[in-house]
């Protein structure tokens, strides 16, 4: 999920590793703890495999962060230290986005999570870079997380109907129920937009047939004699008739 989110970041352009802590935190709310301890080695691994390329910029380094965990700070002091040496001014790296990590990028987010699954962060995650998917992927999103919903609102409608829960536990229950009941009421209107929207889509992009038809240069131009009869049409055929017997 990490490789996924960083990835389509950077799909939009290119930034530094705080910038990038800074919108998985605060833009997609998915990865509120996130230390630096966990992001530089996955932005080291995207470089390894392509997936991302670092250019150094100068200028002076921005504050560093707490991060509230003693190896997520050693991690962020390290990298500001790469490629750097005493008594010159530090750089830092900008992370970029390769074609093979745009490839790689499409591939994560058009990839279907495991049978039986029901990843919320997963689907969040996916549908904040849905506008990336091709209309039939994102619509078949939408519809794979309603479906797991709706096998988890059985499981709780099951739950709550057992006649050994107390009260607290049976309000727990309603409680979880009320709330996928709310989830799938929401799917539903996302999944009747898009319907709307792909079907309008299609309706603008097939002409219709009498715009074809005036426009077509094949198309044959009606003349006098095949669209309102020839007026010597009767003199023509008394003139070849055979004459009667006198």
């Amino acid at each position: 999920m990490l490789d996924l989110a960083i990835l389509g970041l950077l799909f939009e352009q290119e930034m530094h590793g705080y910038e990038i802590r800074r919108r998985l935190r605060d833009e997609l709310g998915l990865f509120a703890n996130i230390s630096f301890g966990s992001l530089y080695p996955a932005l080291s691994r995207l470089e390894r495999s392509g997936a991302v390329t670092v250019t150094e910029s100068g200028g002076a380094a921005a504050p560093m962060p707490s991060t509230g965990s003693l190896s997520g700070e050693r991690a962020g002091l390290r990298a500001r230290r790469a490629g750097s040496t005493l008594g010159t001014k530090r750089s830092r790296k900008v992370y970029r986005i390769t074609d093979a990590g745009r490839t790689l990028f499409e591939q994560l987010l058009e990839g279907e999570e495991p049978a039986g699954t029901d990843d919320a962060r997963s689907f969040g995650l996916r549908l904040a870079f849905a506008r990336h998917l091709a209309p039939a992927a994102r619509l078949a999103l939408l519809e794979r997380r309603r479906a797991q919903l709706t096998r988890r609102l059985a499981t709780d409608v099951a739950r709550a109907s057992g006649e050994r829960l107390d009260v607290y536990t049976r309000s727990l229950v309603e409680h979880s129920t009320e709330a996928t009941e709310h989830d799938i009421a929401w799917l539903d209107r996302l999944i009747d937009a898009e319907r709307q929207k792909q079907a309008s889509a299609r309706v603008d992009t097939v002409p219709s047939l009498s715009t074809e038809t005036a426009l077509s240069p094949e198309t044959p131009l009606p003349t006098e004699t095949t669209e309102l009869g020839d007026p010597h049409a009767g003199d023509a055929l008394s003139s070849t008739s055979p004459s009667g017997a006198s």
